[in-house]
């Protein structure tokens, strides 16, 4: 899950580290989310606690793709205010978006070598979250080739991810493109060797939308009249999201039904709108809290968790789902998992935190080079 960095937003500004914060939070919940799922044991996983761990779960894939739009959306206003044409900003975004999908195939590719003996090869071509998120990136690469500015990419963003939702149930279920390849089908419902789409892996329907729903955000974030009265956007943010909310309640609370195969919690077009409301909710709550505890420790080390959230999350899947897990698999109960879950936060702060220093120092001594390497006078 690509932070500004690799995007390609500079950080520096108080306007990023909501952003920034918003991400490392969604790494602390990806953090249990996989620890607890990979750990406990079946007597443990029967009760509440897992089932609230699981639940938290359906908002870590959301947020890391939301932000990635609200990211692109401030990476193009960077590259138009230097006077890019359209085009440019296509293509930059495009290779952007290689980039990340040709990562994810170094993943997929790392974790078969290590699973050696017991992953099938078809776990090569299995469509996991970076996959997604460097499609998704290219996908809005490409719609910038069909707008002018600003406001004309909320809209396309904000149809797109409606779009999207909307469609979802359908390809799933009775629209499925059965006549193509499972390794291409997979990309559009994550059907992936199994006979039917599963819930698990992170297919173009319904996961793109949340890039488009990021980006649409993004694009009324950056506009002149939200900068001027920043506070009182994130509050409309915060209000229209507690709005989303409640549309879909009210949707899903209808006696009637517009699709023949209803699956509220990994299809429905409800679902999408609820998590879109509660993310823009926190993404206002991060705001306020940088606004009013931006020193504080906890909130700078969520900060540096976000921004080295490719780095936690390549790193930590080895050490809770890989060979090298520091407990046993489906083996421990709550206070072992929970032991354990404390030591990978742990040791992904230190991670990020050593990231953040050797950048620094890397800064340092270019810039050294530099000063010596310039003409005396």
């Amino acid at each position: 899950m690509p932070s500004e960095d690799q995007i390609g937003v500079r950080k520096g500004g108080r306007r990023l580290t909501h952003v920034d914060c918003m991400r490392g939070i969604a790494c602390i919940l990806m953090f249990q989310t996989h620890a607890y799922d990979s750990w406990l044991n079946p007597l443990a996983r029967s009760g509440k606690f897992f089932e609230w761990s699981q639940f938290a779960s359906t908002l870590v894939a959301p947020s890391f793709l939301f932000l990635v739009g609200i990211s692109l959306s401030l990476a193009m206003d960077g590259m138009s205010s230097r006077g890019a044409p359209r085009g440019e900003i296509a293509r930059t975004t495009i290779r952007r978006g290689a980039k990340i999908f040709a990562l994810a195939l170094l993943f997929r590719g790392q974790e078969f070598i290590l699973g050696l003996r017991y992953a099938p090869w078809t776990d090569l071509l299995r469509v996991d979250i970076l996959n997604i998120i460097g499609v998704s990136i290219a996908i809005i690469g490409f719609s910038c080739w069909a707008v002018r500015d600003r406001a004309a990419r909320g809209v396309v963003a904000a149809v797109a991810a409606l779009s999207i939702a909307m469609i979802t149930p359908l390809l799933w279920t009775s629209w499925r493109p059965q006549g193509l390849p499972w390794f291409l089908e997979t990309y559009v419902n994550g059907v992936h060797t199994f006979a039917k789409p599963v819930p698990w892996l992170f297919p173009i329907f319904p996961w793109t939308g949340f890039c488009f729903a990021g980006l649409a955000a993004g694009s009324w974030l950056g506009s002149e009249w939200v900068r001027r009265r920043e506070g009182l956007a994130m509050a409309l943010a915060a209000a229209g999201g507690i709005a989303l909310l409640g549309f879909s309640w009210f949707l899903d609370a209808l006696p009637v039904q517009i699709y023949r195969e209803y699956d509220f919690w990994h299809t429905s077009p409800n679902f999408f709108f609820a998590r879109v409301g509660v993310l823009l909710i926190i993404l206002a709550s991060c705001y306020w809290w940088s606004r009013h505890g931006a020193e504080h420790w906890d909130f700078t080390r969520l900060v540096q968790l976000g921004q080295s959230s490719l780095l936690v999350y390549w790193i930590h899947i080895e050490f809770v789902y890989g060979r090298f897990s520091i407990l046993p698999k489906r083996g421990v109960g709550i206070l072992t998992a929970s032991a354990g879950l404390l030591v990978i936060i742990a040791s992904m702060l230190i991670l990020s935190a050593s990231r953040v220093w050797l950048l620094g120092q890397g800064r340092d001594w270019v810039n050294w080079f530099r000063r010596k390497a310039r003409p005396a006078g």
